[in-house]
């Protein structure tokens, strides 16, 4: 069966051989295996082309598609999940979905502007590139948006801060944290050193 991505669909072709041997040689062979599974569908290995999946999943990980299996049945799926090394793919996890039936996912967080603690010398850390959330299928975003450009020195983002489209409910925890604007520990030494040191000047003006 030839492999192909028409639009929104991914053809996948089935596969018996589970060992390492077999599965590297398939990567090798530029195709990723996978499995496909759902409520009323039992884990079916199969394999899918790497660079039509990767075209693919630049669009989004919560973007619903057919999955075109062996006889030509077409099964809508997500990414559930997907993992990768060194810029190749390992594995792929495609979940059966429903359209009238809820899903919960991670999606992606797109950090959006400049901190204003950045300009001052604080430093952005992101603790989570990833929220998740539940909603039917057509409701799902691609990516998550957060405005971190009021972000001062101190402050932080979490789960519970960030806005979520409508239909969208939010299942990580709400206090979550996801960014923080943080000052640099050399600043942070210095900033302790100055202090100190007007603390001693101050000592020793109030002694004499």
């Amino acid at each position: 069966m030839a492999s192909g991505n028409k639009g929104n669909q991914l053809t996948a072709e089935p596969r018996t051989e589970t060992k390492g041997s077999a599965l590297r040689k398939l990567r090798l062979n530029g195709r990723i295996p996978a499995v496909v599974y759902g409520s009323d569908m039992e884990g079916t290995p199969v394999s899918v082309d790497a660079k039509e999946f990767k075209k693919l999943i630049r669009t989004g990980r919560s973007e619903m598609f057919d999955l075109v299996l062996e006889g030509g049945r077409k099964v809508p799926v997500l990414i559930k999940d997907y993992q990768e090394r060194d810029g190749k793919g390992l594995h792929a996890d495609f979940l059966k979905i429903s359209k009238n039936k809820p899903i919960r996912v991670r999606i992606a967080i797109d950090y959006q502007g400049t901190a204003e603690g950045t300009k001052t010398g604080g430093i952005l850390q992101v603790q989570e590139t990833e929220l998740e959330v539940e909603a039917l299928p057509d409701n799902l975003p691609s990516v998550i948006e957060a405005d971190i450009s009021a972000m001062a020195v101190g402050d932080k983002l979490t789960a519970g801060d960030i806005k979520l489209p409508d239909k969208v409910h939010l299942i990580s925890p709400a206090e979550e944290l996801l960014a923080s604007i943080v000052i640099p520990r050399a600043v942070e030494a210095e900033n302790e050193a100055a202090e100190n040191t007007a603390e001693e000047e101050r000592a020793t003006e109030e002694g004499s």
